[in-house]
């Protein structure tokens, strides 16, 4: 091979390997993403900017911390802005799509991954007023989502929707009863819905993090989470940016052969 066809060989190589280091996973895409000022949600709202999604952050009450992401967003060249909506409420879902078609005129990917707090306890101790407060929240922040959202999917003949549930509906643990109850419904969610729109061209997954570093485990002692780290196979707690790195991947076309999925994103914990 001459000098000149070898350069020639390697600029195309470079080219090609350049192309796939810059490569956009979500360009073109819009993204609402529910309870993303924090957390995980703000770190899938960040990722997903970076890989070319126009970005909608939503959030019930922290317009500090929302209007905190969407800065970053946009002084990194991305596109997003904040939409106020408790979605635990079919009427403010309901003004949150109606602004995001306002702003970025569709919807191509919804993450469900606004949380809702509940007391921690044994059962016994447990008021089913408390219970009840956290399956209904839950599960009607999905369905009220994906009834607004979906048709408009339908429409296009594709979409991506990917609830972020959690490994404690796998394996629950003490307290966490309602917790548990709530997530394991949604996963049964994630499978009706993947049965029922793949032949509309939509793809419903579920992305399950085990122990992660965010605001909900705040209160618990670094002892406890450093025993937790110990007896995890990659001998640490996951961060959000974990987390949303695979959501990222579940919502990009590189996966998109699959749907009814249930994802685990616990460092090796839980082994499929």
């Amino acid at each position: 091979m001459s000098n000149k066809n070898y350069i020639f060989v390697m600029t195309n190589k470079i080219d090609s390997n350049l192309n796939l280091i810059t490569m956009k996973l979500l360009s073109g895409k819009t993204a609402l993403i529910t309870g993303s000022s924090r957390g995980i949600g703000a770190a899938t709202a960040k990722l997903f900017a970076e890989h070319g999604a126009n970005v909608v952050v939503n959030y019930a009450n922290n317009e500090t911390s929302a209007r905190s992401v969407i800065a970053e967003i946009e002084q990194a060249g991305g596109k997003a802005f904040a939409v106020k909506a408790d979605v635990s409420k079919e009427s403010e879902i309901k003004n949150l799509v109606a602004e995001t078609k306002k702003h970025f005129g569709s919807i191509d990917i919804l993450v469900l991954n606004a949380s809702f707090s509940f007391p921690t306890m044994p059962f016994v101790q447990y008021q089913w007023e408390d219970f009840e407060r956290k399956l209904i929240s839950e599960i009607k922040s999905a369905f009220c989502c994906c009834k607004e959202v979906v048709p408009l999917m339908q429409k296009k003949k594709e979409g991506c929707i990917i609830a972020v549930s959690s490994g404690l509906s796998r394996t629950p643990g003490i307290g966490y009863i309602a917790h548990s109850t709530a997530k394991s419904g949604l996963d049964a969610f994630v499978r009706s819905l993947a049965l029922e729109l793949g032949s509309s061209g939509i793809r419903v997954n579920a992305v399950a993090p085990g122990l992660t570093e965010t605001d909900a485990i705040a209160h618990m002692p670094d002892q406890i989470k450093q025993i937790m780290a110990e007896h995890t196979p990659l001998k640490r707690i996951a961060q959000a940016e974990d987390i949303a790195g695979v959501i990222l991947m579940m919502a990009s076309d590189q996966t998109k052969y699959i749907t009814g999925a249930y994802i685990p994103v616990s460092g090796g914990n839980h082994m499929l």
